[in-house]
């Protein structure tokens, strides 16, 4: 199917073929039919494209802000590296659509495959062909709406937002600044709840538009017409309510604001402009001034967006998909007219032309829409697929199954395969693998379309795809890597196993006991024990020098790992405990695989405390040799101290790591590493080369399954030893 995108780094435009998204459960797939440009959103961000380097760290100072967090983090290397793969990459362009559903995911019973759909979102309702939306994100399209004027859906939820912040009553009047495509409709929302309106915008076009719409009276904001009109409508008190509809760099907006609105009235802030607030004018009056989030309440919660999850009425009468299906209403009972705001109807073909005549101002409109090729295509309704315990530690079996893929000939190339491609798996694997003498990328499988696209791109994947069953059924294929989300690793590992692939997943292996259990089904199941988990920190060659100065120990050791994780960003999915599993059963395991190869041996029991919600973790673990490993998991620590900085003590000798740049060993001969700066190793490239090698060969895995077991079992045990307070004894299993 066909996609607008955009390169954010070198401003180029273009219409890709990217692999048709799949219908998750959840969700609907919906055939486009129009989609709405955003001439004030969506040519902003093209027009920033277009920017310098400096000028796109000027107008973003918030994300320059993060980049210079994740260079003291993670340093200057890698962070270079994850900017530049997330600059150089295609971003989708659009979020306001309709369209024919075509397919209905799992849980959804109110719509069917053939009903027309307004949907939002701008990771969701794109300019593409064909879209997936969430439920909360969808509402079905009146009887009588035309698809053109259903497609205004979104930015109609946008003005009613910005509306319903204002709280006009009947009678009022109220002053929009800024007569652009969501001024017009907050205008014409304006009157149909009974308020007089006077519009400000430079504009004459847009002026006499407005005043067709239902405008009392609009003019220049740098004239007298606008403050006479107000004054002649509200007996020269002033305005009840002024919303900004307004973009740009001018602070004109928010004085014109205080200086027409009565005392104690409300400012909206819909647009995005400048709000330098002249404190005088604001304090003498006590001027209110709000600001109007997107659609409306559930923008940008991931429990309401993705999942589903529907605040209740009772307590949020309008949510997104209720302003949105409103605003439809409205639309369809001819309250509100979105016709005479519609200037030009383009092809969808012709997408990138349309927005370099935008850019370029050879088109001058307040609403473009696209028009998509009419589609004949049949539809498929897809089928509905606290005491502390003594933690069993599941025996690995391997069954006398058909077993894993044979071993290539020594010339043929490795053939991988990747299940997911976000940023760990762009920044930190795919660039060790794309050079790689002697390997293949075969097949990149996202549920995104534009995820895979960009990393068949940028990495030279032979296909891209967002069907998992043609990769797990391509026997050409040798090894899958599964690098998604945690929820998915042990379900998409469990597959891959069965269909006799070599697997490479990331941490974690699994978020439960059962998911564990089911994976050592499948190897049982199958005779396919070709596993390796990406822990990859014992194959930094920093430490691994470092272990071998210590040497060999004879006692028992004492190791101490303090990990300074940091306080995660507002919107994570890390922050989806429901789902993703807690922080540390996510990226524990990195840390007790290293203790457990440094003391190398497996871990018997667990312990562990936790401040208030189990943020800052304090992990004990015990050995049967009598060592003991303690690692310190805290969020609150400063953020410019090292991440990770570890502690081995046995035998008179002591081995330190600092956050994997510099390490040493004291001993009766002291060893320190080099003292010149360089980047972290924190192992990634000496694993997937131990990796490849044992695809090739058909040597054994680099780490052994037993060990990955016990890993993941302790990092499970820390949980349990949580919630009883007690020790956790792991015994393990025959």
């Amino acid at each position: 199917m066909k996609q607008v995108v955009q390169n954010y780094k070198s401003g180029e435009l273009a219409l890709l073929d990217v692999p048709v998204p799949g219908c998750k459960p959840g969700g609907v797939l919906v055939r486009s039919a129009y989609s709405l440009i955003s001439t004030g959103t969506e040519l902003m961000k093209v027009s920033e494209a277009g920017m310098s380097m400096v000028g796109k760290a000027r107008s973003r100072p918030d994300q320059v802000a993060k980049v210079m967090q994740s260079v003291a983090t993670n340093g200057l290397p890698a962070t270079y590296r994850k900017v530049m793969g997330k600059l150089d990459s295609y971003t989708p362009l659009g979020y306001s659509l309709c369209g024919v559903v075509e397919q209905v995911g799992a849980g959804i019973d109110d719509v069917k495959a053939g009903d027309l759909v307004a949907c939002a979102g701008n990771e969701h309702a794109l300019h593409a062909e064909l879209n997936w939306v969430p439920k909360n994100l969808y509402a079905p399209v009146p009887d009588g709406l035309a698809p053109r004027h259903a497609a205004f859906g979104t930015v109609g939820s946008i003005a009613m937002q910005g509306v319903r912040q204002g709280e006009p009553q009947l009678g009022e009047v109220a002053l929009v600044i800024g007569l652009g495509l969501i001024g017009q409709l907050v205008v014409q929302l304006l009157t149909a709840s009974g308020v007089r309106v006077v519009g400000a915008d430079p504009d004459p076009a847009r002026c006499e538009l407005a005043e067709r719409l239902g405008a009392a009276a609009c003019g220049d904001p740098s004239s007298a017409a606008v403050e006479n009109s107000v004054a002649e409508l509200t007996g020269g008190h002033g305005v009840d309510q002024v919303y900004l509809a307004a973009g740009g760099g001018s602070n004109q907006p928010v004085e014109l604001a205080a200086r027409l609105c009565r005392d104690r009235g409300r400012v909206v802030d819909i647009g995005k402009c400048r709000l330098d607030l002249p404190w005088n004018a604001y304090y003498e009056k006590e001027l209110d001034v709000r600001f109007s989030r997107s659609y409306g309440p559930g923008r940008y919660d991931p429990s309401y967006e993705l999942e589903g999850r529907d605040y209740p009425i009772g307590y949020v009468r309008w949510t997104e998909r209720r302003n949105l299906a409103c605003f439809l209403d409205l639309a369809a009972r001819g309250r509100v007219d979105v016709e005479p705001l519609i200037s030009h109807i383009a092809g969808f073909d012709d997408a990138v032309e349309t927005y370099r005549s935008l850019k370029d101002g050879e088109l001058k409109a307040v609403a473009v829409l696209f028009r998509y090729p009419e589609q004949a295509a049949e539809t498929e309704t897809p089928e509905t697929p606290v005491e502390a315990p003594e933690l069993a530690v599941p025996a690995v079996k391997r069954g006398g199954g058909e077993g894993p893929a044979p071993v290539r000939a020594a010339k043929t190339p490795v053939r991988l395969a990747f299940v997911g491609a976000g940023n760990y798996a762009t920044s930190m694997l795919l660039p060790h693998l794309a050079r790689r003498e002697g390997v293949e990328l075969s097949t990149v499988v996202t549920t995104t379309a534009l995820s895979a696209a960009n990393a068949q791109r940028k990495f030279g994947f032979a296909e891209a795809t967002t069907d998992l069953d043609a990769v797990l059924g391509d026997k050409s294929i040798d090894a899958v890597f599964v690098v998604t989300r945690h929820s998915s690793h042990a379900e998409l590992t469990r597959q891959a196993l069965l269909a006799g692939k070599t697997v490479f997943v990331e941490k974690p292996l699994a978020l439960t006991e059962d998911e564990l259990a089911g994976v050592l089904a499948a190897v049982e199941e199958s005779g396919n024990d070709r596993l390796q988990v990406g822990f990859n920190r014992r194959f930094s060659p920093l430490l691994q020098e470092a272990r071998n100065r210590f040497g060999a120990r004879t006692g028992p050791a004492s190791l101490r790992y303090l990990v300074n994780a940091g306080r995660l960003t507002q919107g994570s999915w890390y922050l989806q405990q429901g789902t993703e599993g807690s922080r540390f059963a996510g990226e524990g395991g990195h840390f007790i695989d290293t203790a457990s190869w440094l003391l190398d041996a497996d871990p018997v029991s667990v312990y562990a405390v936790a401040s208030s919600g189990n943020e800052d973790l304090q992990v004990v673990l015990r050995y049967a040799d009598e060592s003991t490993a303690t690692i310190s998991y805290v969020t609150t620590g400063a953020s410019g101290f090292p991440k990770e900085t570890l502690d081995l003590i046995a035998d008179g000798r002591v081995l330190r790591l600092d956050d994997f740049v510099r390490a040493s060993v004291h001993s009766r001969k002291r060893w320190v590493s080099s003292r010149l700066p360089k980047a972290r190793d924190k192992g990634q490239s000496a694993e997937l080369a131990a990796f490849v090698k044992a695809v090739r060969t058909g040597g054994p895995m680099p780490v052994p399954l037993e060990s990955l077991v016990a890993t993941t079992a302790a990092t499970l045990a820390v949980q349990s030893a949580l919630a009883a307070g007690a020790p956790v004894t792991l015994a393990r299993t025959r």
